[in-house]
């Protein structure tokens, strides 16, 4: 059935959730990897969706849901409880939608997808800013709010921002109620911290991070591409991205990774 019961689903749910689980339980990427974070997340979405839809049974009456949960069950991996303490669960949260209220429900799903009641941080690279040249503060407003309230009700310790100059980056530090605790930066777009963006950083305690993510991780047309190579003849063009979460545990203690992950929600738009 697989293929077919996959696309019977797809075509009567509303909402599409898709859960990689750690990664670092999958024997087949161990094997290969990707050259760009792009590939990685594209790799991770198609065969999570191939491994999904190869175990879909043949009685779908029981399976019709509006909320479609896509996971590979062997790879999900909660935390323990008992080693909370010992652990960073960070993420970084990619808007690929305008909708600020994604990001609740980005946090929730990480935090239920790990077992945990709190993120410790949580980076948000928004949305490029149609038929703008540059972001600006009115535009990050809502998504921050929105983190903060996250913050105020426990559920993140520390947020923080991508890829913002020292000009924005000061509009929004003055303006936030929340301070932002990080600023990443991309060194594809400059080989050295810029001296006005450092130097504001360390006046204000903000710790600048490096990172190599292209503007877009996950475009609508690239993951509808990878919808219809993994689930034939499905109405790939129906599927809309909503949001993209990376997460990572990292043991505090020695700083290696334990568990990484991706998190995506996907919205059906059937005209």
């Amino acid at each position: 059935m697989g293929t077919e019961g996959a696309r019977a689903l797809l075509e009567r749910a509303s909402t599409l959730t898709l859960q990689t689980g750690n990664l670092l339980n999958w024997g087949c990427l161990r094997k290969k990897c990707p050259a760009t974070p792009a590939e990685e997340v594209r790799d991770c979405i198609q065969k999570t969706l191939t491994e999904w839809s190869s175990k879909i049974g043949q009685d779908l009456n029981q399976e019709i849901l509006e909320v479609l949960e896509c996971t590979v069950a062997q790879a999900i991996e909660k935390i323990n409880p008992e080693e909370r303490d010992e652990l960073k669960v960070s993420a970084k949260l990619f808007i690929i939608g305008s909708n600020s209220s994604s990001i609740r429900d980005a946090v929730d799903l990480a935090c239920s997808a790990l077992g945990v009641s709190q993120l410790d941080s949580v980076i948000i690279a928004p949305p490029s800013a149609e038929d703008r040249t540059s972001l600006s503060l009115e535009y990050l407003q809502p998504y921050w709010q929105e983190l903060e309230n996250l913050v105020q009700n426990k559920k993140i310790v520390a947020i923080g921002t991508s890829d913002l100059d020292k000009t924005l980056l000061e509009q929004l530090y003055l303006w936030a109620q929340v301070k932002p605790s990080s600023n990443q930066v991309n060194l594809a777009s400059c080989c050295v911290m810029p001296p006005d963006l450092t130097a504001f950083a360390k006046q204000f305690d903000i710790q600048l991070l490096t990172h190599n993510d292209p503007k877009e991780l996950l475009c609508e047309a690239s993951f509808q591409e990878v919808l219809r190579e993994s689930i034939q003849d499905t109405k790939a063009q129906e599927w809309i991205p909503l949001w993209l979460l990376r997460y990572s545990v990292i043991v505090k203690s020695r700083g290696i990774i334990k568990s990484k992950g991706y998190i995506m929600q996907a919205q059906r738009n059937a005209s």
